[in-house]
């Protein structure tokens, strides 16, 4: 089921963008999660104003899971429309949400980069969500980096990055020295920014002494969930085997914050060696809502690596197909 509102904006989209948002927006349980994802990341792939208003829509879904809610959020910061900017500040402000998706709405804003929320990201500079409060420095000195060639010419951004994400912080170009960064990562009375930055450079470099740095990193810290849950992110874009270990016994530390397992969970996914599939199976009925949920998810995204498929999306039958749940994957 699509609202009001949705089903009268569908008559105006595509029959591509109408089937992915009965998808992206059902509420009755039809759609299984994973295809859910996969639909999402349709729409961020399509990435024009149709698919940013569904995306929007999905973000105010009381019913929704706060999973999938924290994944919309990523996805608006990652298609860089500044459309996206009054759900996301809506999705910011509001206190009932969970913390991930609090944090993730001001990374997103931090993401799309316009000078004109930096009044929005102050106001949470010194909320009681930390994750919130501390994303939000973060996006606030990402938009003042994306704004100052004063100082990106004193560090600029590496050129040659092979991912194409929206990074929270550009990876430090002053340095490739495995042993300096990881000093960095690890001093936790080095400020969060510095400490992104050495995390993406650690990133760029990516050899398993970079991963093992990293994990070091994710695994010794105790100050911020927000900045472990940020290396298991990471892991998952490096897809390196050598995170697995590290991965694994994060997510089965259950006195570590639901926000990093997720995350952790999530990774394990994207890495995809054999192993995984029996880790990841083991916490699919995890008392944590969103830890259990990425589990699923995960496990989906391993199928999809394992598949060897170009791409984790969906292209919907929009003529033959009228079950939704019935779209192939691509």
């Amino acid at each position: 089921m699509v609202n009001t509102y949705i089903e009268q904006c569908i008559k105006d989209w595509s029959p591509t963008h109408a089937k992915l948002a009965e998808m992206v927006l059902n509420k009755d349980g039809a759609v299984p999660l994973p295809q859910r994802y996969r639909a999402l990341f349709s729409l961020k792939g399509l990435n024009d104003d149709a698919a940013v208003q569904i995306i929007g829509e999905a973000l105010s879904n009381e019913a929704d899971t706060e999973l999938f809610k924290h994944e919309v959020a990523y996805c608006l910061g990652q298609m860089g429309n500044k459309a996206a900017i009054p759900a996301l500040v809506k999705a910011m402000a509001d206190a009932s949400l969970h913390d991930m998706v609090r944090h993730e709405a001001a990374e997103s804003l931090g993401a799309i980069s316009d000078p004109a929320v930096v009044p929005e990201l102050e106001k949470y500079v010194n909320d009681a969500c930390k994750p919130l409060a501390e994303t939000c420095v973060i996006a606030l000195e990402k938009i003042r980096y994306d704004h100052s060639k004063e100082i990106q010419s004193e560090d600029p951004r590496p050129q040659d990055s092979i991912y194409s994400s929206v990074d929270p912080a550009p990876a430090t170009t002053k340095t490739k020295s495995v042993d300096e960064l990881k000093a960095t990562l690890c001093n936790s009375e080095v400020g969060l920014w510095k400490r992104y930055r050495a995390m993406f450079a650690l990133r760029e470099i990516g050899t398993e002494e970079a991963v093992l740095a990293l994990a070091e990193g994710m695994e010794t810290d105790k100050t911020s969930a927000l900045f472990r849950h940020e290396i298991g992110f990471i892991f998952g874009e490096m897809q390196h085997p050598a995170s697995v270990p590290a991965l694994a016994r994060v997510l089965a530390n259950t006195e570590e914050e639901s926000m990093v397992r997720h995350e952790a969970a999530e990774a394990l996914g994207s890495v995809a060696v054999p192993e995984v599939k029996e880790i990841l199976a083991m916490y699919v009925n995890d008392p944590e809502a969103v830890v259990r949920d990425s589990c699923i998810v995960a496990l989906d995204m391993f199928d999809h690596e394992a598949s060897g498929d170009f791409q984790y999306a969906v292209i919907p039958e929009t003529e033959a197909t009228s079950n939704p749940s019935e779209a192939i994957v691509v």
